[in-house]
């Protein structure tokens, strides 16, 4: 399951993508002999089902080949704007994969822990900035950093990384002559035998998007955990 890339024309594509249309409901799939139970934080629809190559095109940038899409999010607001031809913001998103490699076998503890090696690398320690936007403004554009730890046990580790985003011109939110700020949670988890990697991402304006960022993601990893007892 290799690193999660940070593509400069996402929100370029996101802007291209075509009306969509219905809400998402939780869902199974069945990978190998497990079948999991899958759904959205609140607030989100997933979109993997509306059969639109665009989407599906956009999903594929933000993972490897080598994975599987399982969820990919859009927030309720987006989801509506689509619906009415409006432009939506795109200011947050999701989404939900598994390797392809691993689908038909069982993961235990030994193989999920070289999996988040390979995935996450030598994480190190996150970076001290006080004020965020000020540290990233300083960055290279499209650097990750890791700047916090929600959980790292045996069986899930979920960390937070920021990064500087090249400027989109001629929209609201993104002033060519004001530097871009992105959020995202990742987070690599054991799931009844089989490894998930959610990824949540917002723009970053404020403390305030660090601290939905967090609390979405907790709420993602502990439904999930939820609905899929052991």
């Amino acid at each position: 399951m290799s690193a999660m890339r940070i593509p400069a024309s996402l929100f370029a594509a996101l802007l291209a993508v075509a009306s969509l249309p219905c809400a998402a409901v939780p869902f199974s799939v069945r990978l190998g002999v497990e079948k999991l139970v899958l759904d959205t934080p609140p607030g989100f629809v997933d979109t993997t089902e509306l059969a639109s190559p665009r989407l599906q095109d956009l999903a594929a940038t933000l993972t490897s080949a080598s994975n599987r899409v399982l969820i990919f999010g859009l927030t309720d607001a987006d989801f509506r704007k689509f619906t009415l031809g409006d432009v939506a913001e795109f200011r947050r998103y999701l989404i939900a994969v598994t390797p392809k490699g691993l689908e038909q076998e069982r993961v235990g503890v030994e193989q999920f822990t070289r999996l988040v090696g390979d995935a996450m690398g030598s994480l190190g320690s996150p970076v001290q900035a006080p004020d965020l936007a000020k540290f990233l403004e300083k960055q290279p554009i499209g650097l990750v950093h890791l700047v916090a730890e929600i959980k790292k046990e045996p069986t899930l580790v979920s960390v937070v990384r920021a990064v500087r985003l090249p400027p989109i011109p001629g929209k609201r939110f993104y002033d060519s002559a004001t530097p871009q700020y992105q959020l995202l949670s990742d987070t690599l988890v054991l799931v009844r035998g089989k490894a998930l990697r959610l990824s949540v991402y917002t723009l970053y304006d404020s403390p305030e998007d660090a601290e939905w960022l967090r609390a979405t993601t907790q709420r993602w990893m502990e439904e999930l955990q939820r609905l899929n007892p052991r």
